[in-house]
């Protein structure tokens, strides 16, 4: 086949490939209905042992979007927040929603009061659905007593049975409705709202590094866009891996980010497999997940793969069910790939994408050569090319190093209420990632840095990422970030914050300096020091420097 050099890429695609595939983009509810039909007998969800089938997920969709509709006065683009944790109730608010034709905003069960009432303001949502623990159901009677909801929608935790966390008595007073009680009896419509594949489907808000968050506009397109790339990409693979059986997939991530709502809810919802959905990461829980229930595929974050690279035991443990592990949302540090793999006897595949393109961006073949450090490939329907950091619309030769930007029918169209922001976020008709990084001969792509975190020491272009992957190489170091600090005679300069593994020895800035001397360049080499208990993370796990900056 002769490849457009636009798409060396495919060159190294797996047998069989393309990066053309037809891609048709759907609703969300069409979507669902399509599932539900082929796999109607099948479990869909498994949740404190209690499992859920496809067809009962399907009535429990259908019975929220009929009361949404009839007694919540939901039509199409009615704004409806989701505060929510990892429980069946998000994929039936998710799903139910969309049915009933609402513009979704995620809200983050671990956000800040300040930053609810910013998502709500800003998404105009006042209906809000959640459950009865601790804390949500006290911080959303506060958002109902303040004014900032009309509507509080509440779901009875205890109908899945015990839980690690009591839940709360949903009280009886104005404004407030159990899910029970919401959807009991709720008269079907007479026809239901056909959203077009165009519509937008979601308000997914950025993490706010810089400034307030902002809320990318997913269209239902956009999502089911992302499923069909990751069913182009995965499904051949994950069949000739695994054959023609039933996938259990674990979800620990959770459900309000874009990396599980995409690449694990909705894509393998889409092909049948069986989520076995869990409230949060505990390393025993994954673990009880692979040696007994058999889970085949696991996708996490880099400090999950850490935990268990670490974890005591691990090499004793029995992780042979395992057919795909993947690692997103952050980048991977290549100590820690290598140290699974060894103990797994698995490879530990990692890719790239953001909450403005719906998760997908690019992926490792399952079986492809070894590249210490990349992203992986484009994946099918994606165009990613490397411009200028001083010129955008102009677009780098292979090798050269500048920012990445992304074309895809899964990207944004850009941010809600933000046209300043929306503009200058796109060149070309691409979108200007803030990753900076290259693409060698044969497609691969590289991150070195995100663009806000580029440390210009001396004159010279630093990558706190580098660094850190670095100081990962040190046998007594388990987590590392490292930021720019102003320095007198280099204009900046990078500091480390560190966090040991239990047991190891104190570590001075002299230790550490020693260490990467031939790892690293002079203009590199971190100037201070800081060794904590334990690293900031995001809600969905990642490490944070926003914290290390903060002061």
């Amino acid at each position: 086949m002769n490849i457009s050099s636009t798409h060396c890429w495919e060159n190294s695609y797996p047998d069989g490939l393309r990066w053309d595939l037809p891609i048709e983009p759907i609703s969300l509810p069409t979507m669902l209905h399509r599932t539900v039909e082929r796999h109607r007998d099948r479990h869909a969800i498994d949740y404190r042992d209690h499992l859920i089938s496809y067809a009962a997920l399907g009535r429990a969709v259908e019975g929220f979007a009929a009361a949404l509709i009839a007694r919540a006065g939901v039509g199409p683009g009615t704004p409806l927040a989701l505060y929510l944790p990892n429980s069946p109730y998000h994929p039936v608010g998710f799903f139910g929603g969309a049915k009933a034709g609402a513009r979704l905003a995620h809200l983050s069960p671990l956000d800040a009061e300040r930053e609810l009432v910013h998502k709500l303001q800003d998404s105009g949502a006042r209906i809000l659905f959640t459950t009865n623990l601790p804390p949500l159901l006290p911080m959303a009677l506060r958002l109902l007593d303040t004014g900032k909801i009309d509507l509080l929608i509440v779901g009875e935790d205890e109908a899945w049975g015990p839980a690690a966390v009591p839940h709360l008595a949903i009280p009886d007073r104005p404004g407030v409705v159990s899910y029970r009680r919401f959807t009991a009896d709720a008269p079907l419509p007479a026809a239901w709202p056909a959203p077009a594949a165009d519509d937008i489907a979601l308000l997914q808000y950025t993490s706010g590094t810089t400034g307030k968050p902002k809320g990318a506009i997913l269209t239902h397109g956009n999502l089911t866009a992302a499923v069909q790339i990751y069913n182009a990409w995965f499904g051949a693979q994950e069949r000739a891996l695994g054959g023609d059986t039933q996938h259990r997939v674990i979800c620990v991530l959770p459900l309000f980010h874009i990396y599980a709502l995409t690449a694990v809810l909705l894509r393998q919802l889409d092909a049948g497999a069986l989520i076995l959905l869990r409230p949060r990461f505990d390393v025993e829980t994954v673990l009880r997940d692979i040696e007994v229930k058999r889970a085949t595929i696991f996708p996490g974050v880099p400090t999950m793969w850490i935990a268990l690279a670490n974890h005591p035991g691990i090499e004793q443990r029995d992780l042979s069910s395992l057919v795909y592990c993947g690692s997103g949302g952050a980048p991977l540090p290549v100590e820690v790939a290598t140290r699974f793999a060894k103990q797994a006897g698995l490879k530990l595949r990692g890719g790239w994408g953001m909450t403005e393109t719906a998760s997908p961006g690019t992926a490792l073949p399952l079986e492809g050569p070894d590249k210490p450090g990349t992203i992986g490939l484009p994946l099918p329907g994606i165009t990613m090319e490397v411009v200028s950091l001083l010129d955008p619309t102009q677009v780098l030769a292979v090798g050269e190093t500048g920012e990445l930007r992304i074309k895809g029918p899964n990207v944004t169209q850009g941010y809600w209420q933000q046209p300043d922001a929306t503009a200058a976020s796109f060149t070309d008709g691409g979108l200007l990632t803030g990753d900076i990084g290259y693409m060698d001969a044969d497609g691969y792509l590289f991150i070195v840095d995100r663009k806000k975190d580029l440390i210009i020491s001396g004159g010279f272009n630093v990558y706190p990422q580098m660094i850190e992957q670095a100081i990962y190489e040190h046998p007594h170091i388990e987590e590392a970030l490292v930021i720019g600090i102003p320095d007198a005679y280099r204009g900046e300069a990078a500091k480390a914050f560190i966090k040991l593994r239990d047991g190891a020895p104190d570590l001075t800035i002299e230790d550490l300096r020693l260490f990467l001397a031939d790892k690293l360049g002079r203009h590199e080499l971190p100037v201070a020091l800081e060794i904590r208990p334990a690293l900031p993370r995001t809600a969905v796990g990642k490490l944070s420097k926003k914290e290390l900056r903060a002061p």
